[in-house]
Protein backbone atom coordinates (compact mmCIF):
# COMPACT_ATOMS: atom_id res chain seq x y z
CA UNK A 1 0.00 0.00 0.00
CA UNK A 2 1.20 3.28 -0.42
CA UNK A 3 0.54 6.05 1.49
CA UNK A 4 -1.50 8.95 -0.14
CA UNK A 5 -1.26 12.74 0.80
CA UNK A 6 -4.79 12.99 2.88
CA UNK A 7 -5.46 16.20 0.66
CA UNK A 8 -6.00 13.47 -2.56
CA UNK A 9 -8.85 12.23 -0.75
CA UNK A 10 -10.88 14.70 0.85
CA UNK A 11 -13.24 14.80 -2.12
CA UNK A 12 -14.17 11.15 -1.09
CA UNK A 13 -15.06 11.87 2.24
CA UNK A 14 -16.68 14.34 4.70
CA UNK A 15 -13.35 15.60 6.10
CA UNK A 16 -12.22 18.39 7.83
CA UNK A 17 -9.69 20.63 9.64
CA UNK A 18 -8.95 19.32 12.78
CA UNK A 19 -6.02 21.27 14.17
CA UNK A 20 -2.43 21.90 13.87
CA UNK A 21 0.37 20.02 14.93
CA UNK A 22 3.19 21.54 17.08
CA UNK A 23 5.33 21.45 12.95
CA UNK A 24 2.33 22.69 11.61
CA UNK A 25 1.05 19.51 10.08
CA UNK A 26 -2.22 19.44 9.09
CA UNK A 27 -4.38 17.32 11.06
CA UNK A 28 -7.84 15.99 9.63
CA UNK A 29 -11.00 14.53 11.04
CA UNK A 30 -13.27 12.13 9.10
CA UNK A 31 -16.73 10.92 9.11
CA UNK A 32 -18.08 7.73 7.85
CA UNK A 33 -21.72 7.07 8.24
CA UNK A 34 -23.94 4.32 7.64
CA UNK A 35 -27.45 3.59 5.90
CA UNK A 36 -29.03 3.05 9.91
CA UNK A 37 -27.58 6.75 10.98
CA UNK A 38 -24.31 5.36 12.71
CA UNK A 39 -21.76 8.07 12.45
CA UNK A 40 -17.87 7.43 13.52
CA UNK A 41 -15.51 10.47 13.29
CA UNK A 42 -12.12 9.79 13.47
CA UNK A 43 -8.76 11.91 13.21
CA UNK A 44 -5.21 10.72 11.59
CA UNK A 45 -3.64 11.60 14.52
CA UNK A 46 -3.61 8.81 16.52
CA UNK A 47 -5.65 6.73 14.07
CA UNK A 48 -8.03 8.17 16.52
CA UNK A 49 -11.25 7.78 17.59
CA UNK A 50 -12.94 10.99 18.30
CA UNK A 51 -16.90 10.41 18.42
CA UNK A 52 -19.17 7.13 17.43
CA UNK A 53 -22.92 8.06 17.36
CA UNK A 54 -25.03 4.76 17.70
CA UNK A 55 -28.70 4.76 16.61
CA UNK A 56 -31.56 3.96 19.55
CA UNK A 57 -34.47 2.26 19.23
CA UNK A 58 -36.27 5.57 19.11
CA UNK A 59 -33.89 6.98 16.69
CA UNK A 60 -32.33 8.98 18.47
CA UNK A 61 -28.54 8.92 18.63
CA UNK A 62 -25.86 8.82 21.44
CA UNK A 63 -22.01 9.30 21.17
CA UNK A 64 -20.75 6.18 22.94
CA UNK A 65 -17.34 7.25 23.32
CA UNK A 66 -15.16 10.12 25.55
CA UNK A 67 -13.15 12.61 23.26
CA UNK A 68 -12.06 16.29 22.84
CA UNK A 69 -13.35 18.35 20.42
CA UNK A 70 -10.01 20.19 19.25
CA UNK A 71 -6.39 18.67 18.41
CA UNK A 72 -4.87 20.75 21.20
CA UNK A 73 -6.21 18.78 23.48
CA UNK A 74 -5.23 15.76 22.93
CA UNK A 75 -1.62 16.85 22.68
CA UNK A 76 -2.10 18.31 26.27
CA UNK A 77 -3.37 15.34 27.41
CA UNK A 78 -0.04 13.55 26.91
CA UNK A 79 1.18 16.19 29.52
CA UNK A 80 -1.22 14.94 32.53
CA UNK A 81 -0.52 12.79 35.59
CA UNK A 82 -1.46 9.93 33.62
CA UNK A 83 -2.44 10.24 29.94
CA UNK A 84 -5.90 8.75 29.15
CA UNK A 85 -5.76 8.05 25.86
CA UNK A 86 -8.85 8.86 24.57
CA UNK A 87 -10.08 7.06 21.27
CA UNK A 88 -6.02 6.52 20.20
CA UNK A 89 -3.97 3.49 18.29
CA UNK A 90 -1.76 2.03 21.11
CA UNK A 91 1.21 0.56 19.83
CA UNK A 92 4.24 -0.37 19.24
CA UNK A 93 3.53 -2.52 22.24
CA UNK A 94 -0.30 -1.94 24.47
CA UNK A 95 -0.32 -2.48 28.28
CA UNK A 96 3.34 -2.91 30.05
CA UNK A 97 6.73 -4.35 29.71
CA UNK A 98 8.43 -5.30 32.62
CA UNK A 99 11.73 -2.96 33.79
CA UNK A 100 11.20 -1.33 30.21
CA UNK A 101 13.32 -4.30 28.41
CA UNK A 102 12.57 -7.33 26.65
CA UNK A 103 15.27 -10.22 24.67
CA UNK A 104 14.61 -10.42 21.06
CA UNK A 105 17.22 -13.53 19.35
CA UNK A 106 19.75 -13.22 22.32
CA UNK A 107 19.48 -8.94 22.08
CA UNK A 108 18.36 -7.16 25.22
CA UNK A 109 16.57 -4.25 23.74
CA UNK A 110 16.27 -1.25 26.52
CA UNK A 111 13.42 1.08 26.09
CA UNK A 112 11.88 4.33 27.93
CA UNK A 113 10.72 3.56 31.49
CA UNK A 114 7.44 5.79 31.56
CA UNK A 115 5.36 3.73 34.32
CA UNK A 116 6.86 3.10 37.34
CA UNK A 117 10.19 1.98 35.59
CA UNK A 118 8.17 -0.24 33.25
CA UNK A 119 7.21 0.71 29.37
CA UNK A 120 3.46 1.58 29.05
CA UNK A 121 1.44 1.51 25.78
CA UNK A 122 4.55 1.60 23.63
CA UNK A 123 6.79 4.01 25.44
CA UNK A 124 6.03 7.94 25.85
CA UNK A 125 5.79 8.82 22.61
CA UNK A 126 4.05 5.77 20.86
CA UNK A 127 1.85 5.17 17.68
CA UNK A 128 -1.24 7.64 19.61
CA UNK A 129 0.71 9.97 19.30
CA UNK A 130 1.90 10.27 15.42
CA UNK A 131 0.68 12.06 12.63
CA UNK A 132 -0.76 9.12 10.27
CA UNK A 133 -1.27 9.21 6.50
CA UNK A 134 -4.73 8.27 4.70
CA UNK A 135 -4.41 5.26 2.39
CA UNK A 136 -7.66 4.74 1.58
CA UNK A 137 -11.40 5.80 1.96
CA UNK A 138 -14.42 3.78 0.81
CA UNK A 139 -17.69 5.25 0.75
CA UNK A 140 -21.15 3.70 0.07
CA UNK A 141 -22.13 0.09 1.78
CA UNK A 142 -19.95 -0.50 4.76
CA UNK A 143 -18.05 2.77 4.36
CA UNK A 144 -14.35 2.59 5.37
CA UNK A 145 -11.00 4.72 6.23
CA UNK A 146 -7.91 3.27 6.21
CA UNK A 147 -4.52 5.07 7.77
CA UNK A 148 -0.81 4.01 7.50
CA UNK A 149 1.88 4.65 9.81
CA UNK A 150 5.75 3.94 8.76
CA UNK A 151 7.65 3.61 11.99
CA UNK A 152 10.94 3.76 12.04
CA UNK A 153 13.79 1.56 13.02
CA UNK A 154 14.79 1.87 16.46
CA UNK A 155 11.58 3.78 16.95
CA UNK A 156 10.98 3.78 21.22
CA UNK A 157 14.38 1.55 20.71
CA UNK A 158 12.11 -1.12 19.14
CA UNK A 159 14.04 -3.27 16.63
CA UNK A 160 12.64 -2.91 12.63
CA UNK A 161 10.73 -0.47 10.31
CA UNK A 162 7.65 -1.26 10.84
CA UNK A 163 4.79 -0.56 8.35
CA UNK A 164 1.43 -0.54 10.36
CA UNK A 165 -2.47 -0.27 8.14
CA UNK A 166 -5.13 0.17 10.56
CA UNK A 167 -9.00 0.14 8.52
CA UNK A 168 -12.31 1.21 10.75
CA UNK A 169 -15.25 0.08 8.50
CA UNK A 170 -18.54 1.40 9.43
CA UNK A 171 -20.99 -1.35 8.67
CA UNK A 172 -24.60 -1.55 7.98
CA UNK A 173 -24.94 -3.77 10.84
CA UNK A 174 -24.35 -1.07 13.12
CA UNK A 175 -20.08 -2.60 13.57
CA UNK A 176 -17.46 -0.71 13.99
CA UNK A 177 -14.61 -2.82 12.54
CA UNK A 178 -10.77 -2.54 12.70
CA UNK A 179 -8.52 -4.40 10.77
CA UNK A 180 -4.56 -4.34 11.82
CA UNK A 181 -1.87 -5.16 9.76
CA UNK A 182 1.96 -4.62 10.33
CA UNK A 183 5.13 -5.61 8.36
CA UNK A 184 8.80 -5.30 9.96
CA UNK A 185 12.34 -5.05 8.30
CA UNK A 186 13.56 -7.22 11.24
CA UNK A 187 12.39 -9.60 14.07
CA UNK A 188 10.51 -7.23 16.71
CA UNK A 189 7.68 -7.87 19.50
CA UNK A 190 4.18 -5.75 18.61
CA UNK A 191 1.03 -5.61 20.31
CA UNK A 192 -1.75 -3.06 19.10
CA UNK A 193 -5.37 -2.31 20.79
CA UNK A 194 -7.52 0.32 20.42
CA UNK A 195 -8.37 2.81 23.60
CA UNK A 196 -11.68 4.38 23.31
CA UNK A 197 -13.39 4.60 26.64
CA UNK A 198 -17.20 3.59 25.88
CA UNK A 199 -20.27 4.74 27.77
CA UNK A 200 -23.75 3.32 26.50
CA UNK A 201 -25.43 6.30 28.17
CA UNK A 202 -23.38 9.00 26.45
CA UNK A 203 -20.10 10.19 27.27
CA UNK A 204 -21.75 12.83 29.69
CA UNK A 205 -22.54 10.46 31.86
CA UNK A 206 -21.06 7.48 34.40
CA UNK A 207 -20.75 3.50 33.27
CA UNK A 208 -21.17 2.65 36.75
CA UNK A 209 -24.97 2.06 36.39
CA UNK A 210 -23.70 -0.59 32.96
CA UNK A 211 -23.94 -4.01 33.37
CA UNK A 212 -20.78 -5.91 31.65
CA UNK A 213 -20.02 -9.68 30.70
CA UNK A 214 -16.91 -11.10 29.86
CA UNK A 215 -16.57 -14.82 28.67
CA UNK A 216 -13.33 -15.31 30.74
CA UNK A 217 -12.39 -17.78 33.38
CA UNK A 218 -9.42 -16.45 34.54
CA UNK A 219 -7.28 -13.27 34.02
CA UNK A 220 -3.59 -12.70 34.48
CA UNK A 221 -2.22 -12.55 38.14
CA UNK A 222 -0.35 -8.76 38.12
CA UNK A 223 1.85 -7.45 40.98
CA UNK A 224 1.85 -4.24 42.57
CA UNK A 225 3.03 -2.38 39.43
CA UNK A 226 0.11 -4.19 37.22
CA UNK A 227 3.26 -6.20 35.67
CA UNK A 228 2.00 -10.41 35.07
CA UNK A 229 3.50 -12.37 36.93
CA UNK A 230 2.92 -15.38 34.96
CA UNK A 231 0.35 -16.86 36.86
CA UNK A 232 -3.40 -16.90 35.94
CA UNK A 233 -6.25 -16.22 38.88
CA UNK A 234 -9.32 -18.19 38.77
CA UNK A 235 -11.78 -16.38 38.55
CA UNK A 236 -14.84 -18.69 39.85
CA UNK A 237 -16.06 -17.21 43.06
CA UNK A 238 -13.87 -13.98 42.30
CA UNK A 239 -15.95 -10.60 42.36
CA UNK A 240 -14.50 -10.01 38.66
CA UNK A 241 -16.44 -13.09 37.38
CA UNK A 242 -18.24 -11.33 34.72
CA UNK A 243 -19.98 -14.89 32.74
CA UNK A 244 -22.69 -13.48 34.44
CA UNK A 245 -23.20 -9.95 33.74
CA UNK A 246 -23.21 -7.70 36.80
CA UNK A 247 -22.44 -3.59 37.34
CA UNK A 248 -19.27 -2.19 35.92
CA UNK A 249 -16.90 -2.21 38.93
CA UNK A 250 -14.15 0.61 39.61
CA UNK A 251 -11.58 0.70 39.93
CA UNK A 252 -10.31 -2.04 37.56
CA UNK A 253 -7.23 -2.62 35.33
CA UNK A 254 -7.19 -6.32 34.21
CA UNK A 255 -6.69 -8.70 31.75
CA UNK A 256 -9.13 -11.01 30.76
CA UNK A 257 -8.26 -14.69 29.31
CA UNK A 258 -10.57 -15.19 26.60
CA UNK A 259 -10.64 -17.99 23.62
CA UNK A 260 -13.66 -16.54 21.71
CA UNK A 261 -12.71 -16.23 18.22
CA UNK A 262 -16.22 -16.35 16.52
CA UNK A 263 -18.27 -15.88 19.98
CA UNK A 264 -18.57 -12.48 21.70
CA UNK A 265 -15.75 -11.43 24.39
CA UNK A 266 -17.45 -9.07 26.36
CA UNK A 267 -20.63 -7.26 26.51
CA UNK A 268 -21.65 -3.68 27.69
CA UNK A 269 -25.21 -3.23 28.46
CA UNK A 270 -27.44 0.16 29.37
CA UNK A 271 -30.44 -0.88 30.43
CA UNK A 272 -31.47 3.37 30.49
CA UNK A 273 -31.15 3.18 26.31
CA UNK A 274 -31.85 -0.43 25.74
CA UNK A 275 -28.63 -0.53 24.36
CA UNK A 276 -25.68 -3.29 23.89
CA UNK A 277 -22.58 -3.51 22.91
CA UNK A 278 -20.85 -6.74 21.96
CA UNK A 279 -17.32 -7.30 21.60
CA UNK A 280 -15.47 -9.67 19.23
CA UNK A 281 -11.97 -10.60 18.47
CA UNK A 282 -9.16 -12.85 17.38
CA UNK A 283 -7.08 -12.17 20.08
CA UNK A 284 -6.08 -13.61 23.13
CA UNK A 285 -7.47 -10.72 25.82
CA UNK A 286 -9.37 -7.92 26.64
CA UNK A 287 -8.12 -5.58 29.06
CA UNK A 288 -10.91 -3.96 31.08
CA UNK A 289 -9.79 -0.12 32.31
CA UNK A 290 -12.08 2.43 33.99
CA UNK A 291 -10.22 4.95 35.47
CA UNK A 292 -9.55 7.53 32.98
CA UNK A 293 -9.64 11.43 33.67
CA UNK A 294 -8.56 14.99 32.81
CA UNK A 295 -7.68 15.58 36.42
CA UNK A 296 -9.99 18.66 36.00
CA UNK A 297 -7.83 20.09 33.89
CA UNK A 298 -8.98 19.27 30.12
CA UNK A 299 -12.44 19.62 29.12
CA UNK A 300 -13.91 16.49 26.90
CA UNK A 301 -16.43 17.12 24.19
CA UNK A 302 -19.30 19.38 24.47
CA UNK A 303 -17.47 21.06 27.64
CA UNK A 304 -18.37 18.15 29.82
CA UNK A 305 -15.95 17.15 32.86
CA UNK A 306 -15.10 13.81 32.40
CA UNK A 307 -14.39 11.74 35.69
CA UNK A 308 -12.84 8.50 36.42
CA UNK A 309 -15.98 6.48 35.87
CA UNK A 310 -16.73 8.24 32.93
CA UNK A 311 -16.31 5.33 30.10
CA UNK A 312 -14.53 1.86 30.07
CA UNK A 313 -12.14 0.68 27.53
CA UNK A 314 -11.89 -2.65 26.42
CA UNK A 315 -8.89 -3.37 25.02
CA UNK A 316 -8.53 -6.43 22.76
CA UNK A 317 -5.08 -7.36 22.86
CA UNK A 318 -2.31 -10.28 23.50
CA UNK A 319 -1.07 -10.26 26.96
CA UNK A 320 0.88 -7.28 28.57
CA UNK A 321 4.43 -8.42 28.95
CA UNK A 322 4.24 -11.81 26.82
CA UNK A 323 7.87 -10.67 25.78
CA UNK A 324 9.37 -11.64 28.72
CA UNK A 325 6.89 -14.24 29.43
CA UNK A 326 7.75 -17.25 27.41
CA UNK A 327 4.33 -19.41 28.14
CA UNK A 328 2.28 -16.68 27.01
CA UNK A 329 0.59 -16.21 23.62
CA UNK A 330 3.77 -15.07 20.86
CA UNK A 331 4.09 -11.43 20.39
CA UNK A 332 7.28 -11.98 18.11
CA UNK A 333 6.71 -10.33 14.73
CA UNK A 334 9.41 -11.85 12.48
CA UNK A 335 10.93 -10.30 9.27
CA UNK A 336 9.16 -10.94 6.40
CA UNK A 337 5.75 -12.10 7.93
CA UNK A 338 2.52 -10.09 8.91
CA UNK A 339 0.66 -9.37 11.50
CA UNK A 340 -3.27 -9.05 11.68
CA UNK A 341 -6.02 -8.53 14.19
CA UNK A 342 -9.54 -8.41 13.88
CA UNK A 343 -11.93 -6.58 16.07
CA UNK A 344 -15.48 -5.75 16.06
CA UNK A 345 -17.39 -3.79 18.39
CA UNK A 346 -21.26 -4.04 17.68
CA UNK A 347 -24.08 -1.96 18.75
CA UNK A 348 -27.63 -3.28 19.12
CA UNK A 349 -31.34 -2.37 20.23
CA UNK A 350 -31.99 -4.79 22.83
CA UNK A 351 -35.51 -3.70 23.42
Amino acid sequence: MKLKHISHLQNQSSSKLFGLMPDNEEIYSFELANKNGMKLKVINYGATVTSLQVPLSDGKLVDVVLGFDNLQSYLDSYNLPSAPYFGTTVGRYAGRIHNASFTLNNKTFQLTGNNNGNTLHGGPFGFGRKAWQVTDITTGENPSITFGLLSEDLDENFPGEMHVYLTYTVTEQNELKLEYKATSTEDTVINLTHHSYFNLNGHDSTVLDQEMFIKAAKMLETDANNIPTGNFTDLTNHEFDFRTAKKCPFPIDNSFVINSKNEIAAKLISSKNNLQMNVYTDQPSVHIYVGGNCFNTLKGKENIDYNAQSGICFETQNFPDAPNQEHFPNAVLKKGEQYSQKTIYKFENIA
